[in-house]
């Protein structure tokens, strides 16, 4: 089934195109990986999905509604979460605390409820506290749990960057260069992580990533990108034989 698609999608500023007429679908259920070149339009189509950047034309639907038109926070509500390139935690709060604050898309409670904690509000608290424990455990990040991020190593503070999106309970999970900067482990735990991701919690994931070897050997499909446009598409084992993509990372 089609849960995301992009249709032409076009996106400049001023004179700079950083988008051309994209055409991508990501089917349910699948780890979709967008690679190419710096400069290539990766993170900009991420901004478009998420709402940040609204685009210049085209547009990007969600199981057949449109959402190109929306604000981010409502299309967290719709169900899609991302993580950033660069780690964008509370550094000062707890693990805890920045994996709560994932929960809040959801909360419905009112003003007089949460002021005077009672009711709904109780409630919905016990049920995010819940569902934080169990991103936790599934993350294997329970010793850190209560210590405050900024002291984390580079590796763990990505986790909890994960863990946060995946407290909005997302039907499509962005993740955005989520190996880089890491060592060999670290690679491996979150390459591991995020089949874990898409196989036990059913999440359909969008990856963009430089490491090759990562989405090579965990992608059903991967898109690649030039310039903002589409260069080629397929398995992983029909673009890595594609000459375009050869000729936009290596040279002619």
């Amino acid at each position: 089934m089609e849960l995301l698609q992009i249709k032409n999608l076009s996106l400049s500023f001023g004179g700079i195109v950083a988008l051309s007429l994209l055409d991508i679908t990501v089917k349910e259920g699948e780890l979709h990986a967008v690679i190419g070149p710096n400069g290539a339009g990766k993170t900009s189509l991420f901004n478009c999905i998420s709402g940040v950047y609204p685009p210049t034309s085209g547009e990007i639907l969600l199981r057949g509604s449109k959402i190109s038109d929306l604000k981010p926070h409502e299309i967290a509500k719709k169900g899609i979460a991302r993580t950033f390139q660069n780690i964008e935690l509370f550094a000062n709060m707890s693990v805890i605390d920045n994996l709560l604050l994932g929960c809040h898309t959801h909360m419905t409670t009112g003003l007089l409820s949460c002021a005077l904690f009672f009711g709904r509000a109780v409630r919905q608290e016990e049920e995010s506290r819940l569902q934080v424990e169990r991103i936790i455990d599934f993350l294997e990040i329970e010793k850190v749990r209560k210590k405050t991020v900024g002291s984390l190593p580079y590796g763990i503070q990505k986790r909890v960057e994960i863990g946060r999106a995946l407290a909005m309970k997302p039907k499509i999970l962005l993740l955005d260069e989520p190996v880089a900067g890491m060592n060999v482990e670290e690679t491996e735990d979150i390459a591991r992580f995020v089949l874990d991701i898409k196989e036990e919690m059913g999440v359909t994931i969008v990856m963009v990533e430089h490491d090759m070897g990562v989405v090579m050997d965990i992608a059903n499909t991967v898109t690649v990108l030039d310039f903002g446009s589409k260069i080629g598409e397929g398995s992983p084992s029909e673009v890595q034989s594609n000459p375009q993509v050869i000729a936009a990372y290596l040279g002619q």
